[in-house]
């Protein structure tokens, strides 16, 4: 009974958020174009990880103590709402038959890519296999994910209620009102999420508690993949795309050690980034609330999801003005990187603080850990491969918005390698590395559409090459 609770609790946000996208989506997009049902799978777990902790945080601002009925009946009650308006909005037998449509073997795929199709997914599938056993197995590791987060996850539980969690000094002060840990300063949503599993499952535990992240793994896969194909990337691409993000080792890591929020983070950024391109091209104003969902979700999961979530923002500027965007973005970047070389050759010091960073870049252990070590997987050549590449495509639409957001996020981890001391600006825990776990898969949607858009500059160029009137330039002449 004990496994039918915790997987009824840790089906409730998938099937929330997904009958909140369904019934959010436009209903003139049908729902058996390339990549829908895989999106609303995978985005549809994120959106529901964040309603749910959002009315976590009701209930314990109106004094009702958590608990599975408190919780999960009204969210069901949404969900199954939800789930009705949008299978009427779209058709209850086009919905159906989209859903049988989606379990088959894509047309566009023939001949030997079915077996390397087959391969990839059967490949995929046992690494979730065995992650899942890491997640089931492994008890929550005494690192920060036990000191910063399941803290708070523990007291919440046993309270049936959020409790503050504040500084040394206001926890000295405050007479035993209130709580500490490492990092009380750390956004509510993952340690109510783990609180969830554990009301769910009856008791604490914190090895089963752990599983939403083991769920944000497969999300990012469907929301990569879902992505890639409604931005048009041909099915088999698509999915080795999906394949490259779920088979980082840095992300596996973070899913057989679970309790970081740096999984959970990436996988929201990247169903932001991707609902962007997404909305760039369409211009509905639905995708543009699917966007601000996840952009929001970014800093409830993670301090520094702010961070990210406002790297968005030279995008938008660039799709909606491509011309004058691009030049105010560029500007801004010139002007950040002058004003951080002032910064490094000058000591102002302001209302008693120094304004003055050190350049202190480790430039031997970052070529070490990009591109000789197995963190990766070979990720970093990718993509400056693909740049070098479609270098062209880059600086027009529609690569010129993701590339504007790559170079804020690049330029973002460039400032915390190159001057360590704005890392303590951040509130939480900051290693470089796991910050560009947060880049990655958007680093891996978009070296597959740099290498589309190069390919399809030179089949471009060589149909011109053979048009009639043409001539053939690489014909051999006597």
């Amino acid at each position: 009974m004990e496994s039918v609770a915790l997987l009824s609790g840790l089906l409730l946000p998938w099937a929330l958020g997904a009958a909140a996208l369904l019934a959010l989506r436009d209903a003139e997009r049908p729902l058996d174009a390339p990549g829908e049902l895989a999106w609303l799978a995978g985005a549809g777990y994120l959106g529901g990880v964040l309603l749910l902790t959002l009315w976590m945080r009701v209930l314990s601002l109106a004094g009702v103590d958590f608990g599975s009925a408190a919780i999960g009946l009204p969210l069901l009650a949404a969900s199954a709402a939800l789930g009705y308006l949008g299978w009427r909005r779209h058709g209850g037998r086009a919905s159906a038959a989209a859903i049988a449509d989606a379990l088959r073997l894509p047309a566009e795929v023939t001949g030997i890519a079915r077996f390397a199709w087959w391969g990839l997914l059967a490949w995929t599938m046992l690494r979730f296999v065995l992650l899942a056993l890491e997640v089931t197995w492994q008890p929550l590791f005494p690192w920060d994910a036990w000191t910063q987060w399941a803290t708070k996850a523990r007291v919440w539980f046993e309270l049936r209620r959020m409790a503050p969690f504040v500084d040394a000094g206001q926890w000295m002060a405050a007479g035993g009102t209130a709580w500490f840990d490492a990092a009380p300063g750390n956004p509510a949503t993952l340690p109510l999420l783990q609180v969830w599993s554990c009301i769910a499952l009856g008791r604490w535990d914190d090895a089963l508690m752990n599983w939403p992240w083991w769920q944000a793994a497969v999300a990012l896969t469907l929301v990569t993949y879902g992505g890639l194909r409604r931005l048009g990337v041909a099915a088999l691409v698509a999915l080795v795309g999906a394949c490259f993000a779920a088979s980082l080792p840095l992300a596996n890591v973070h899913v057989a050690l679970a309790g970081y929020p740096d999984l959970p983070l990436a996988a929201c950024y990247t169903a932001a980034v991707l609902a962007f391109l997404s909305w760039a091209s369409t211009r509905a104003a639905r995708e543009a609330i699917v966007v601000a969902l996840f952009v929001v979700a970014c800093p409830l999961v993670k301090t520094t999801g702010t961070i990210f979530a406002l790297s968005l923002l030279p995008g938008i500027l660039v799709a909606v003005a491509p011309n004058r965007g691009a030049k105010f973005v560029a500007g801004a970047f010139l002007l950040a990187a002058l004003a951080l070389a002032v910064l490094a050759q000058t000591r102002f010091v302001v209302s008693g603080r120094s304004l003055h960073l050190d350049f202190a870049p480790d430039w031997s252990t970052l070529g070490e850990g990009l591109f000789l070590e197995a963190t990766w997987n070979l990720l970093w050549y990718g993509a400056i491969g693909a740049a070098l590449l479609a270098w062209r495509q880059l600086r027009t639409p529609p690569m010129l918005p993701l590339a504007a957001i790559i170079g804020s996020g690049l330029f973002y981890l460039f400032i915390l390698f190159a001057f360590p001391a704005t890392r303590t600006l951040v509130a939480d825990t900051v290693t470089v590395n796991r910050e560009m776990l947060h880049l990655a898969p958007v680093l891996v949607v978009f070296m597959l559409l740099a290498f589309r858009a190069f390919g399809q500059r030179w089949r471009d160029a060589h149909a011109l090459a053979q048009a009639p009137g043409v001539p053939d330039l690489n014909a051999a002449t006597d």
